[in-house]
Formats: structure tokens, sequence, C-alpha cells
């Protein structure tokens, strides 16, 4: 093991070869000649012998022949003896005939590895044991389109890529200040995936920030790939099935939470960009909220709230007052429910969970399958199957009425993870339901609050402004009130209160 360290740590402080030959074999060699690997020797302004080395593919190879070899290999050149040659050829040319944007001098292996497999062109000068990359990157990218997870009738269409400039540059399209500071570091001991924090300065708590940063420098993994393997090394707990930070791949959504002081966290190769410190309440808003007039986005949001109760304790409800509360049903009622489940087998409770399974199955067929297929399937499942169900006696019309009501529910909260929230909760208060009947309910229902209560994003009480109660954030949370009350940032984010509105002029 103190080998295996030693010779890693040998590798990384390994010297460049000052021989420019001896870099591409070294390179060639490590690289397991792989056959995308590019290495070429020429003889640069003329006079001093050199080699490049680039990944095809991941170089915007117009740059590179228009703005480095046009620059190197340049034919109007003085003769030779006319030149006064400089001390140091690769400065000269780093500073004096490339004109491309972004040039770093390298003196270490490691560095020209990492330069390297970022899409960056390697020169080096025979005699030079330093090496200079050259920015050039130009891989495919999927353009900008609409958000698929967060659409909205009203409102900006573009959503984020998976390449981390775009995504960043569109941030800046929407706040276009100074004082929105971005830092990048990488991540991953061998994918080193750039993971950007963005934040605008006086704005951002600073202990915030910190814990943030301090969070980020911990994480010690072999790779991350997406936003995900971030958001669970920093959420404040595990145990829990709430999501404690806000993820969106729309620049509208990152950008309103930055303007609220709150700070975002960018990963390269994933459209979904995290936000924190993130509250439940958050998690209960739209972007089309603020473009809408106040009257219809309060009216929605009380929709949504009213859609999460009914996908958590439907099931349960129906469970409970089936098995042990038929005297709070009318009468008519009740009978038809005893008249349907006549011929079915099955408790309520076994009845809800088959169904319930049965949809999980069909949703997640629905996201699996082709799209050309999916509605064939959907139609299936919906129809066919629950019009089966009900006749061969195995469940009841009212349980397939619920489960539909629940589902639909379900899909109205804006954030999928509240949405998985909820479906994890259903079966637990299902369980109780069946065994404690409106008792379990209460008592589960009351052990969720509380867990909420318990809750924190980064610092911050996840059920503020509700718990503690901070009235002055109450403007934007189950209801919305006009832009025109809204002066003042929200404090129960973490942020400064600070003023957003400018007040009206008071005439005297």
């Amino acid at each position: 093991m103190a080998r295996t360290a030693h010779a890693a740590a040998s590798q990384q402080d390994e010297p460049i070869p000052a021989d420019a030959q001896a870099t591409i074999e070294c390179v060639t060699a490590r690289l397991g000649e792989s056959t995308d690997l590019v290495s070429k020797r020429f003889l640069a302004m003329r006079a001093w012998p050199a080699g490049i080395l680039y990944i095809e593919g991941m170089i915007d190879t117009q740059l590179l022949h228009q703005s480095i070899l046009e620059s190197l290999l340049r034919d109007d050149l003085p003769d030779l003896e006319d030149w006064e040659f400089p001390e140091d050829p690769l400065t000269y040319i780093k500073n004096e005939v490339l004109v491309a944007g972004d040039i770093q001098t390298i003196d270490k292996m490691a560095d020209l590895f990492d330069f390297l497999l970022a899409g960056c062109v390697i020169l080096q000068l025979d005699g030079s044991p330093h090496a200079i990359a050259i920015h050039a990157v130009g891989w495919e990218d999927r353009n900008v389109s609409e958000p698929q997870s967060q659409s909205v009738v009203r409102g900006p269409m573009e959503g984020f890529t998976e390449n981390l400039r775009t995504n960043t540059t569109l941030i800046r399209r929407k706040i276009r200040s100074p004082e929105l500071w971005l830092e990048t570091t990488p991540i991953g001991r061998v994918t080193k995936t750039n993971v950007g924090v963005m934040y605008i300065k006086g704005l951002a708590p600073e202990h915030i920030l910190d814990e943030v940063k301090r969070r980020l420098n911990a994480i010690d993994i072999d790779s991350v790939l997406e936003s995900g393997y971030i958001e669970e090394f920093i959420q404040d707990t595990a145990k829990t099935p709430f999501p404690t930070l806000y993820n969106s791949e729309r620049p509208d959504t990152i950008a309103a939470g930055l303007l609220e002081g709150r700070i975002a966290i960018l990963v390269d190769g994933t459209p979904f960009v995290l936000l924190v410190p993130a509250l439940f309440n958050h998690f209960f808003q739209s972007a089309e909220d603020y473009y809408q007039r106040s009257d219809i986005s309060t009216l929605l949001r009380m929709v949504r709230y009213l859609c999460f109760f009914i996908a958590i304790l439907a099931p349960s409800f129906y469970i409970a007052i089936t098995t042990y509360h038929q005297e709070m049903l009318p009468t008519g009622l009740l009978i038809n429910l005893a008249a349907q489940r006549e011929g079915v087998p099955f408790p309520a409770f076994i009845e809800a969970v088959l169904m319930e399974l049965t949809y999980e199955i069909l949703r997640e067929a629905g996201v699996r399958i082709p799209r050309t297929v999916g509605q064939a399937v959907s139609i299936v499942g919906t129809l066919v199957v629950g019009q089966a169900a009900v006749e061969a006696g195995v469940v009841s019309a009212a349980m397939v009425i619920i489960v539909s009501i629940t589902a639909i529910s379900s899909y109205v909260i804006p954030e999928n993870g509240m949405s998985i929230a909820a479906r994890m909760l259903r079966f637990l208060l299902m369980g109780l339901a069946a065994a404690f009947g409106f008792y379990g309910v209460l008592i589960c229902t009351l052990f969720i609050i509380v867990h909420l209560c318990s809750l924190r994003s980064f610092g911050v009480a996840y059920m503020s402004p509700y718990a503690p109660f901070e009235s002055s954030d109450m403007k934007d949370t189950l209801f919305r009130v006009p832009w025109p009350h809204m002066r003042r940032r929200p404090l129960s984010a973490g942020g400064t209160g600070s003023q957003r509105l400018k007040p009206p002029d008071r005439q005297t």
C-alpha cells in the first residue's frame, strides 16, 4: 500500500522531459497507444523543433489550424539571419506569436495529462523542460433546448445542457452583474469533473458559502458523473426521504435563487444544477408562479399543497375508513362500497398495495420503454388492466379511483424529489392505517411533521418560514403576493433580507 502511494506521488511530481519527442513517447505509452491521441512534429517559426499533442474529437480543429498552426508556421517571417533570437523561445511563442485566448505554462507530467484530457493542445519545444497548454476545447454538445422535467406554459423555454461553460453563460445572460462570482474546482481522482460554485457576492451569506466549499473540498471519490454524486456527499443528512437540496434544469429558476442569496452548484456533464439551501416550500414553487398574476399563482400553489396531501394520505384514509371507521361514511355510499367489495377476496390494505405496486411498475415502464410505444403501454396499463382487474373481482372500482387520483396528484408537485418522497411515505401510512386506523395515520403524520421541523439544509431550518415562523417571508410561500409588495429578499433561505425593490418616492 505504501509502495503504491509512493509511486502515485512520484508520478505526480514527474517533470516533463526536455525533449519533445521523449514527451510524446511518454504520453503515448501512458495512454496505451490510444488511437485518438494525435502527435505531430514540426519546425516552429522555421527555427525550433517542436511537437504538439491533442486528443482527436475533444478540440476545435478549426481553431487548431487557423489560430495555432497558422501562427507557428507563418511564411511571412524575415530571414533567420535577421532574427534576434529570444532567450526563452517558448515564452516568446506564448506571449508574442500565439493568438489563442487561454494559454498556460506547465512543467509537470500530471498537469500535462490534466490539460490534455480536458481538451487542450500541448505544445513543447526541444530543449525546453516546460510545455504550454492551449485551450482549444471543441467537442460536440447538445444544443440549448426546452427543459424536459420542468416545463411551463409561460416563461423562458431554454434549459441547461451538459456543458458547464454553456450553463454558466445561460445564467450570466440573466444576471449581468460583476458581483456574480464563479469558482471552479475539479472533483474526482479519475474523472476530474469540473464543479462550479456560483453566487452573488454580498447576497450569499458567507457562513453558508464557506460551508458549501468545505463540504465540496472534503469529497474524495474516484468519479463524479452527475450532480447526484455531489448531492449525496454534501446533504445534511441521508436519513430522510425528503430532498434537502433543490435541483433544476431551468436557468431562470437558478438565477432567481441566486438573486435571493442562495448558492448554485454546477457540475460538468449534467443539465441539473443544485441550489442551496433548499427549504420545504421551495419544492412547491414553479418558475411560472412569478410570470403570472399573483392570484393565479396563489391558487396553483394551494392546489399543489392539496395534491401533496392527497398523494400521501388518500390511500391510507380509504383503508382506515373502510376497515375501522365505516360510520364516517353516508349510508348510501357505504352500501355502494360494500356492494363493490362483495366479490373482492382481499382486505382493503392488500388491495391498495396491489394497485399501488401495479402503478409503480407501469410508471417505471413508461420511463424506460421507447417513446414510440410509451403511449400504447399507458393506455393498456390504465384502461385495459384496470378494467380487467375490476371485472375479475381482484380490486374494487373505488380503489381504482383512489389510486388514480393519488397518481395524478403526485405529478402536480413541480419537483420530482418531493413527489418521490410522497410515494415512499404513502406505503408507510397505508400499513399503519391497516393496523391502527386513523389513530395510526395521525401518529405517523405527527412524526412526519416533527421530522420535517428537525431537518436542516446547510444549517437553515427546513420548514422555515413556517417553523420557525418568519412573518416577513410569508409573502412568497403558500401565497404569492404581487411583486410591488415583495420589497425585501427572504431571510428564511439564509439571505440577508436586503432591499430588492426601490421604495417609491414620497411626495411632500
